[in-house]
């Protein structure tokens, strides 16, 4: 049984419940543990799992939240800079599920978040529960 964060960058609620509502179900499908921390945005999990993976207290780590495309570059910032975060991290062999979701519109974003329909927070969690699993067969 291993432990995981979920981090979540809580800005869309309901948005955010569905994606935490799946993450939690597939880790507790699979027998783990896990916490669930809030930070102000996206652009902050990657700092926020840096920070946790330093602690030692995590085997893995599910990113959580939602980006939607505005009227600005911002969505593009946002969006870019939180993956390529998460994937410097994941470069340093930390187990990491991506569930940010960076969608065009609240209807793409609710399709994806629903359990019952892509189910990305799931997704997720079984893709960092896949990378602890492939560290660990690699001795790490």
């Amino acid at each position: 049984m291993a432990k995981f964060l979920i981090v979540e960058a809580r800005f869309y609620d309901h948005l955010n419940d569905l994606l935490i509502e799946g993450a939690k179900a597939a880790l507790d499908e699979a027998g783990h543990k896990y916490e669930v921390v809030t930070v102000p945005g996206a652009l902050e999990i990657p700092g926020a799992i840096a920070l946790a993976a330093e602690s030692g207290r995590y085997d893995g780590f599910v990113a959580i939240g939602v980006v939607i495309r505005g009227e600005t570059y911002h969505f593009e910032v946002v969006s870019n800079e939180s993956a390529r975060g998460l994937m410097a991290l994941s470069m340093d062999a930390i187990a990491i599920g991506n569930g940010i979701l960076t969608v065009e519109n609240e209807a793409q974003a609710l399709t994806r978040a629903k359990p019952t329909e892509k189910d990305k927070g799931g997704e997720a969690a079984k893709a960092a529960i896949a990378m602890l699993a492939l560290r660990e067969r690699f001795g790490m």
